[in-house]
C-alpha cells in the first residue's frame, strides 16, 4: 500500500506571487514563473529552511525558538478567494491581498485538503502541505488600505477558505498555466480525537 494516493484532482496554476518584505506589506507581487528551492522561493520573505516560532505554535515553543520552516509558501484557490470576496461584499478580490504565493483552480474544497498532502506540478516541483492557513486580520488591513471597504468580516469569511501552508519537498520551476496534481495520505482520520477533552 502506498502512503500517498492520487486523488484524481488536477488543478491549474492561475497566479504566482512573492511577498517581498512582510514588515512593509503582506501583499505579494505577481510573477509569471518561479524557481522553487528547498528553502522555498528565494524572492519571498518567508523563505528559509528554518524560522523563528510564532504565536501559532506557542503551545509548543517559546516565541523566537528556531524551528523547521513548514510555512514557506501560502496557497489559496481561485474558488475560495471568489467566495471570500462575495461574503465581504466585493465583486472580486485580488490574491495579492492574501500574501499568496500560488492561486490554484480546480481542486474542490482546497483549504480542507489533509495535512501531508502533496501538490505535484507538471514540471516536477512538489510541495508538502503543512496545515490550513488560519485567517488573521492582516489581509483586512491591506483591503482597507486599497479603499475596498474597511476589511471587516474578512476573518470570518476566510475561515475554512484561507488556503494552506506548504514547504518544498522537490525543487523545480512553476509557471502560470501549469497543471498540479493532488496526492492525499492513505492514513485514515485519527478516531480518538472525539474522545479528547481539554
Amino acid at each position: 500500500m502506498k502512503g500517498l494516493i492520487d486523488s484524481g484532482c488536477v488543478g491549474t496554476v492561475d497566479w504566482i506571487g512573492a511577498v517581498r518584505n512582510r514588515s512593509d506589506s503582506l501583499c505579494s507581487d505577481s510573477l509569471e514563473s518561479v524557481d522553487l528551492v528547498f528553502e522555498g522561493m528565494a524572492c519571498d520573505d518567508h523563505h528559509g529552511l528554518t524560522r523563528p516560532a510564532c504565536t501559532r505554535v506557542d503551545n509548543l515553543y517559546a516565541q523566537g525558538t528556531e524551528i523547521r520552516n513548514v510555512r514557506q509558501l501560502s496557497i489559496v484557490s481561485t474558488e475560495d478567494v471568489a467566495e471570500i470576496a462575495e461574503l465581504i461584499g466585493l465583486d472580486q478580490l485580488a490574491p495579492h491581498f492574501f500574501g499568496a504565493n500560488f492561486v490554484l483552480r480546480g481542486i474542490p474544497h482546497f483549504t480542507l485538503i489533509p495535512p501531508s498532502s502533496r501538490l505535484q506540478f507538471s514540471r516536477g516541483a512538489t510541495l508538502t502541505v503543512d496545515l490550513e492557513n488560519l485567517p488573521c486580520h492582516l489581509p483586512a488591513r491591506e483591503i482597507a488600505a486599497a479603499n475596498l471597504g474597511d476589511g471587516r468580516g474578512f476573518k470570518s469569511a476566510a475561515t475554512r477558505r484561507r488556503g494552506v501552508l506548504a514547504w518544498v519537498e522537490r525543487e523545480g520551476q512553476v509557471r502560470c498555466g501549469d497543471s498540479v496534481k493532488l496526492f492525499v495520505p492513505s492514513q485514515p482520520s485519527w478516531p480518538f480525537m472525539k474522545s479528547i477533552t481539554c
